[in-house]
């Protein structure tokens, strides 16, 4: 029994023994990086990957041959933006950072901990800096730099650089951090101010949002088209009402009424249908993402998208506006099958309430593209190609065979979102009175590929699309060719609404046209679906155009 108590007491020694040790080293490593880079990587405030070390400006001419706007590659990384958006008639300036793996830090490498921008030495309205001192760079660039050897693992460390632009920029990304004060050039007045955002740390993990039913069984998705914003502040196009003070900002107008819209609809999903950016007038297009991005990530809400005519118009391909996208909190964006033409087909489903994996509501998205690539023919726009409505059909019809909709015990719904109208919206004698107004012809493709009857087959309800910024109408279509097959679809018709506008950096007019955006209601217990539209410009964005279009899972007339 004393040999069984001396070797508890023995071991609760060596426990605690070995606890002390192993703080003691923590602490000193925290403090002077004592052990091998392999053992450090996994302690729990370790960042893995890069740190900056210096950043610098530098500025060029094209008149000057010797003149260079490059530094080593070796050494450091340009971000490849220039300060001046190629408006700078002879100068060019780019940012630049040195940036190194914890691991292959020498003793001699300063890791930056902090950045201001000023003309001033940050130290002359700080009390407290340490012992390191603010060193100065180009363009206002202050840098605190520290040699000691655990600063690379501090919550401090500044881990990655970018720039943005223009007064309004914004940071939605978690982990990052805008700086006030623009970096000093002599930048014309026309010229968005080029603004350098900073990351602190390792990137944040970005999770995957799941949209689902709300406890009411209720689930209402905003949809915004057409927002066309710009690099900077943008001007406004024909704004309805006219500013008060004769001056109208696109961006800011824009901003306000969708968040205002937002906060008071509190909608379950946007989806944006198309031209967020005005490729025109957004050189730096990220900028103009991340600012429609914010909206919805400060109100945690999940957001889809597609891409329209204009949005790859500025500095990003669809394809890296997408890679973009997706890497934002609260974004249900996907490119879709690299097999299928476009950039953006895709499918969000809305699960049932509560914890239950059924799906209630699927959404359907598809690019309708550009321009029309047989323009002798086919006069306007690209149309929906074989490979998509392929795609479409292929996925409607596994979707429904599989438990997750089969087993699911209400009525459940399909709806679709596109860009450019379909041809079909050309049939004006079937608008529904009271839906909207079509104050300009559709601008749908000059070639139909027969998608309308695909949706009609596959019993989706409704498409909405955007592109034509002052038609707000819906009417409603039957399939081309009814037959056997048909009978079995959803009553065989189908609703096809307009968006109408939301930007006032995209066209107006047209009579006094006020930018919208359309709400969808939908009330999974009594397979019932509501849709209305929000008006810009009046006390509280009145509510216009209320029509149910489903009822008990049936298609209404209208």
């Amino acid at each position: 029994m004393l040999r069984c108590s001396r070797q508890v007491r023995t071991s609760i020694q060596l426990a605690c023994l070995t606890f002390i040790v192993l703080l003691l080293v923590f602490v000193l490593d925290n403090r002077y990086r004592v052990l091998p880079n392999k053992i450090h990587t996994y302690l729990p405030n370790h960042h893995p990957g890069l740190v900056l070390t210096d950043v610098t400006v530098t500025t060029c001419s094209t008149l000057s041959l010797l003149s260079s706007c490059s530094l080593d590659p070796d050494v450091w990384h340009r971000v490849e933006k220039d300060l001046y958006l190629d408006r700078g008639w002879f100068s060019r300036a780019y940012v630049h950072v040195q940036r190194k793996r914890e691991e292959d830090l020498l003793d001699t490498d300063k890791v930056i901990l902090d950045l201001r921008i000023g003309r001033l030495d940050p130290v002359t309205s700080e009390k407290d800096q340490g012992a390191e001192r603010w060193e100065s760079r180009p363009g206002g660039i202050w840098l605190r730099r520290s040699l000691k050897r655990h600063a690379s693992d501090s919550q401090k460390a500044i881990t990655a650089v970018d720039v943005l632009f223009g007064a309004d920029a914004v940071e939605p990304r978690p982990g990052w951090e805008i700086k006030d004060q623009a970096i000093m050039l002599s930048v014309s007045p026309d010229v968005p101010e080029p603004r350098l955002s900073v990351r602190r740390g390792p990137p944040h993990d970005v999770a995957k949002s799941t949209p689902r039913v709300r406890k009411d069984g209720k689930f209402k998705i905003l949809q915004v088209a057409d927002l066309h914003l710009s690099t900077g502040l943008g001007t406004c196009r024909e704004p309805e009402p006219p500013s008060p003070k004769g001056h109208c900002d696109a961006d800011p107008r824009t901003l306000e009424f969708v968040g205002s819209v937002l906060d008071s609809e509190k909608p379950d999903l946007v989806v944006l249908t198309g031209d967020q950016v005005n490729g025109e007038t957004a050189p730096d297009a990220q900028t103009a993402v991340f600012k429609f991005a914010e909206l919805f990530i400060k109100r945690r809400i999940p957001y889809a998208i597609i891409f329209g005519n204009h949005d790859d118009e500025g500095s990003l391909s669809r394809s890296a506006l997408m890679s973009l996208t997706q890497s934002l909190p609260f974004s249900l964006a996907e490119p879709g099958p690299a097999a299928v033409e476009g950039v953006g087909n895709y499918y969000v489903e809305v699960l049932a309430r509560g914890t239950s994996t059924h799906s209630a509501l699927t959404l359907y998205l598809l690019d309708t593209h550009g321009y029309s690539p047989d323009e002798a023919h086919f006069k306007g726009y690209d149309w929906l190609k074989k490979s998509q409505i392929d795609w479409f059909k292929e996925t409607a019809a596994r979707l429904k065979a599989s438990p997750a909709h089969k087993d699911y015990t209400h009525h459940h719904l399909d709806m679709a979102f596109v860009h450019i109208p379909l041809p079909e919206y050309r049939n004006l004698a079937q608008i529904i009175p009271g839906s909207g107004t079509a104050p300009e012809s559709p601008t749908a493709p000059g070639f139909n590929s027969g998608f309308k009857d695909a949706l009609i087959e596959n019993n989706i309800f409704a498409i909405s699309c955007g592109h034509d910024h002052v038609n707000d109408y819906c009417l409603l279509q039957h399939h081309s060719a009814p037959s056997k097959e048909t009978q079995h679809s959803i009553d065989g018709k189908l609703w096809m609404c307009y968006a109408g506008g939301s930007g006032f950096g995209g066209y107006g007019g047209y009579g006094g046209y006020r930018r919208r955006v359309r709400v969808w209601d939908f009330d999974m217990d009594a397979a019932r679906v509501e849709t209305w539209k929000r008006v810009e410009g009046d006390e509280g964005h009145r509510r216009v155009d209320e029509r149910v279009v489903v009822e008990g899972g049936r298609v209404l007339n209208g």
